[in-house]
């Protein structure tokens, strides 16, 4: 089996690679081909993964590197894409526009996520233009964010061999549920009642023994503080709200505070990725360890995850780093989708009026059975008001950015801006689109 991993230079792939050679994944592809427009990064993540240590008798995969990209798809059975565009310099432009305006700086929430997604849409609708022509019958597993308007915006094309997602939301299941004491079963959802879009969501239900465990966790300050999401939101906010929200509701409910924390910051994230990584990129194409200045760089990355979020004092511990894994989540979506081995996940999938509140083709995230045949969601409750009121607003802004992206249409693309809940000025919403525009001059010129 043939995987191919578009945005091969990407940091986060030696996670993919080594999870391929050793461990319940090893064995199921024998063929890794990367591929990214920067050839600097291809090489240097292609250092790494050479030197990377492995357990003896691990199945390392034959590695290879291909910059045309329908070369690398020739034969590909599944396509895992995680491209940044514009690299870690968009991304700083991404938050610096918004803060300059007074508003959020975050990469996929908010203003932020709509310029990115204006720059992300074209690049992955040409990726998947490229599948359908040389690799018709490949999966395509997307984490490109932001991940649920892209996977929305490839789906136009591929249909539902295209996936989406993302590890939030898996490691806040795996993180409550340790907390409320009761054991998840590898490839079963059973018993989880997730519910949102991507980076929007909630953990509505925990039933263990025929008992929802979720409202005694909730009613528990002690337990509530023993995971991530529990200290980021506090033990009044799940209560009332009777869920844990996705982290990235942070930035929705206490979204003075995030501003005011990311606008007094010496740096913005993106200042901090787009330095390290300039300056380990660097180092990776001399060093002769590139595998350890990899590691290194990966644990200082993560410790600054969301930190405005946590008091300043307040590191990351280990079950919060260990939360999630994107790459076990891809890979767990993999396997299902090529061999017979199904399983539950959490992700980005057509809605199919399982919550028939929404439209059927929106894109959501919920629990989904995958096997050879695609990703179903499962059953679920119906939405409460509030979830219902912030999803279809969030809904239709994704809506908009996905047909401004398609067809280069500029009011689509102000509309978005102005219908973001977290934007509160029509004026702000002109501002922040001229504001896109001078940053990324090629922005401009798509309208035309």
């Amino acid at each position: 089996m043939k995987l191919v991993i578009v945005g091969g230079g990407g940091f986060r792939v030696p996670l993919v690679y080594r999870a391929l050679s050793a461990g319940q994944f090893a064995g199921v592809i024998d063929q890794v081909v990367l591929h990214d427009s920067d050839p600097g990064r291809l090489k240097a993540i292609s250092r790494v993964l050479q030197t990377m240590p492995l357990p003896a008798g691990s199945a390392r995969p034959h590695l290879a590197a291909e910059a045309d990209l329908d070369a690398a798809l020739v034969g590909a059975n599944v396509v895992f894409a995680a491209i940044r565009s514009g690299g870690a310099a968009g991304r700083v432009l991404d938050e610096r526009v918004a803060l300059d305006e007074g508003l959020l700086g975050q990469e996929t929430v908010g203003a932020g996520g709509i310029s990115y997604a204006l720059r992300s849409v074209p690049q992955m609708l040409a990726v998947a233009e490229s599948m359908r022509r040389v690799c018709p019958d490949a999966w395509l597993i997307n984490f490109t964010n932001p991940a649920g308007m892209v996977t929305g915006a490839v789906q136009t094309i591929l249909g539902d061999r295209a996936i989406g997602i993302c590890d939030s939301a898996s490691g806040l299941v795996s993180r409550s549920a340790a907390a409320a004491g009761v054991p998840l079963v590898e490839g079963s959802l059973s018993g989880v009642d997730y519910v949102g879009l991507n980076h929007l969501g909630w953990l509505r239900g925990l039933t263990y023994d025929g008992v929802d465990r979720l409202p005694a966790l909730l009613a528990d300050p002690r337990r509530l503080a023993s995971f991530e999401e529990g200290r980021v939101f506090g033990p009044d906010l799940p209560r009332l709200v009777q869920a844990v929200p996705n982290e990235y509701l942070f930035y929705y409910y206490y979204h003075r505070e995030a501003v005011r924390a990311l606008a007094g910051a010496a740096e913005t994230r993106g200042v901090f990725l787009h330095r390290q990584q300039e300056q380990l990129y660097a180092e990776l194409l001399t060093t002769p360890e590139p595998f350890a200045v990899w590691e290194g760089a990966r644990l200082a990355r993560e410790e600054g995850y969301l930190a405005e979020a946590r008091p300043e004092a307040e590191e990351r511990d280990e079950s919060d780093l260990a939360g999630g894994g994107y790459e076990r989540i891809a890979l767990a979506a993999m396997r299902a989708l090529l061999t017979d081995q199904p399983t539950e996940l959490i992700v980005n999938v057509r809605n199919r009026g399982v919550l028939p509140a929404l439209p059927a083709d929106a894109v959501v995230e919920l629990p989904a059975r995958l096997d050879w045949t695609g990703a179903t969601p499962l059953p679920t409750g119906a939405l409460t008001p509030h979830q219902l009121g912030l999803m279809a607003q969030v809904l239709s802004v994704e809506e908009a950015v996905v047909h401004a992206a398609v067809h280069a249409d500029r009011d689509s693309a102000m509309r978005a801006f102005l219908l973001h809940p977290l934007i509160d000025s029509a004026h702000a919403a002109a501002r922040l689109l001229a504001g896109y525009e001078r940053a990324f001059p090629a922005l401009a010129a798509y309208w035309k």
